[in-house]
């Protein structure tokens, strides 16, 4: 790869081992990415959509270039020049200088040399050499020395990842607090429990929107255990893992540096050739997304059911109005928010099934498709933190429970009598259940006629707020436990 000064006015002249192109003068990219922009023309994402990945990856070549000088392969000029550009590059002031198609063949190749360019002609610019004059600094010999894509590439998406996972994690937390405090403000407001969308026992509106807020400190804890294994990387191991064109010191310099830039606990893969063609991280990141989705999407699912109506559903809560619901129906409002949540989820779902495919199918050596299983991963991970900023600000902090109506369906629900079992039996409580059903009176009104239980008793047998409250502690009992929001 080179460049001569001889292109037009808006032009510089590269060259590769393919041939001579045109770059356009005025950008920091070269002859690499241009061929990547005419190849790989498949979607609308780049690589720049993704700041956390140019950030990690401008991480790595600054590592890099420290560890190269370090051990004498680099000069410190020309170090100290790639390590100026580096941080240029992770402030995101360069972000539009990645313009290559997420989607791309070559495992990488072509990002990494998208990077290589951008950092070398803006060490360059900084120098004071023109663009694209890489007699000075070249960006395969200098910024990309020691390296291959094969192992900067799957450590930039680590520390992608890493850095993604942070903002998802204060959302997560986020959210799982809102629904703390909606469970605290009703957690003596009783209501029925449903099995298989069928009548159960009573519990209160604070242990059901508990439940969320529970699942979702799981996954909490669930995004913060990625994290060791996200931070074993294989830069270092070149292109198969045995480190060819790297000095042997040049691994655990590199990782050492790479550590102190960033403050993660990264370290070495025990075995730098299995670790070029390991996608475990990748598959255990997007399977907690996974999880994270389905617990969001039941939030979603049960707070639709719980608003539907409002005349014709079980209208125990209303989430916040948001617009008008149909173009024909006066009146009519949907549960938009959720609706959309839900919408979300079904994504990150089918995105987990394509990073599942896709990291399924490496050979041999190396597996080719990171750049779809990143791009599905990051894309998740924003999916996700924007739809429960959006669930917590347009929804759950508004909720509002229809306490009355919730109390009136847990009384009346001939499914109350299981709690005349331990002390009548189940037969004759199945009777009792029938008799309520077949005459619309309550289980209370029926096992008057049909037991010999004083009133005090069966008062205190089936009250809905004592049954709900036999197991574990109380809602605010909980929620008073949970840390605030970090």
């Amino acid at each position: 790869m080179g460049s001569t000064d001889t292109g037009t006015a808006g032009t510089r002249t590269e060259h590769d081992c393919v041939g001579v192109l045109e770059v356009p003068r005025d950008v920091y990219w070269g002859i690499h990415t241009l061929r990547a922009l005419r190849n790989f023309t498949v979607g609308r994402a780049r690589v720049g959509d993704h700041p956390e990945l140019v950030r990690g990856y401008a991480l790595v070549k600054r590592a890099c270039a420290l560890a190269n000088e370090e051990l004498g392969l680099l000069d410190p000029d020309r170090a100290r020049l790639i390590a100026a550009a580096c941080r240029d590059v992770e402030s995101g002031a360069l972000d539009d200088q990645f313009p290559v198609d997420a989607l791309q063949g070559g495992a990488g190749t072509s990002t990494n040399m998208n990077v290589n360019e951008v950092v070398a002609n803006r060490a360059l610019e900084l120098a004071g050499h023109a663009r694209g004059d890489y007699r000075f600094i070249h960006p395969n010999d200098d910024v990309n020395r020691s390296q291959s894509t094969n192992d900067t590439y799957p450590t930039a998406c680590r520390l992608a990842i890493l850095d993604a996972l942070g903002p998802l994690l204060q959302s997560t937390r986020s959210l799982a607090r809102a629904f703390h405090r909606l469970a605290d403000r009703h957690a003596d407001d009783v209501t029925i429990g449903r099995t298989q969308l069928q009548d159960a026992v009573p519990m209160t509106f604070g242990q059901e929107f508990h439940v969320f807020a529970s699942l979702l400190k799981a996954d909490a804890k669930a995004l913060e255990a990625l994290r060791p294994t996200l931070e074993t990387i294989n830069l270092g191991a070149t292109a198969v893992g045995t480190g060819i064109c790297a000095d042997v010191r040049f691994r655990a310099e590199a990782v050492r540096n790479l550590a102190s830039i960033t403050g993660l606990a990264l370290c070495a893969a025990p075995d730098p050739v299995a670790a070029v063609t390991d996608m475990s991280a990748f598959v255990g990141t997007s399977s907690t997304l996974k999880n994270l989705a389905i617990h969001l999407k039941k939030a979603a699912d049960d707070l639709r059911l719980l608003n539907s109506g409002p005349h014709a559903g079980l209208d125990e809560i209303d989430v916040p109005a948001r617009q008008a619901g149909s173009s024909i129906m006066p009146g009519k409002v949907n549960p938009v928010i959720p609706e959309c949540v839900d919408q979300c989820c079904f994504m990150v779902i089918g995105m987990d099934a394509t990073v599942c495919l896709a990291s399924s199918e490496g050979q041999l050596q190396l597996n080719a498709f990171e750049p779809v299983v990143i791009h599905q991963i990051l894309s998740s991970i924003a999916l996700l933190r924007n739809a429960m900023d959006m669930f917590r600000g347009r929804c759950v902090d508004g909720i509002t429970v229809d306490t009355e109506r919730g109390r009136r369906y847990a009384e009346a629900s001939p499914s109350i009598a299981a709690a005349l079992n331990p002390v009548i039996g189940y037969e004759r409580s199945v009777a009792i259940a029938k008799e309520a059903t077949r005459s619309g009176r309550t289980v209370r009104e029926v096992a008057a006629n049909l037991t010999d239980l004083p009133g005090d008793r069966l008062d205190a047998l089936l009250d809905p707020l004592t049954l709900s409250r036999r197991l574990g502690q109380t809602c605010r009992e909980r929620a008073a436990a949970t840390p605030p929001t970090a």
